[in-house]
């Protein structure tokens, strides 16, 4: 039960930000278009909602970085990335030093 548990708050920490990127991408979306559709009303002077366009700009890339480092971090656990991304190991001290 408790190793179902864990595994459903995994997928909650990753279904959480993947969420908010849907819905910051959404907003940045429907921002946009409803920028461009205004200049066919005439009634109107088109404006653009640039807090709402930067909250979605947030949501989006934050979502997308979380979800960028959880992957990068397990794949680095499980040795699956170029071998510029693992971690360095110290050199062992050169004997016999000249000092």
């Amino acid at each position: 039960m408790r190793l179902m548990i864990s595994r459903f708050i995994a997928i909650l920490l990753l279904a959480i930000p993947g969420v908010a990127a849907t819905y910051g991408f959404l907003a940045m979306k429907n921002e946009i278009f409803r920028y461009f559709s205004d200049f066919g009303n005439d009634q109107i002077t088109p404006a653009f909602g640039w807090l709402r366009f930067i909250v979605g700009a947030f949501l989006f890339l934050a979502g997308i970085a979380f979800i960028g480092g959880w992957i990068f971090f397990r794949d680095r656990k499980r040795n699956y990335v170029s071998s510029r991304f693992k971690p360095k190991r110290p050199r062992p001290p050169r004997s016999g030093s000249t000092s």
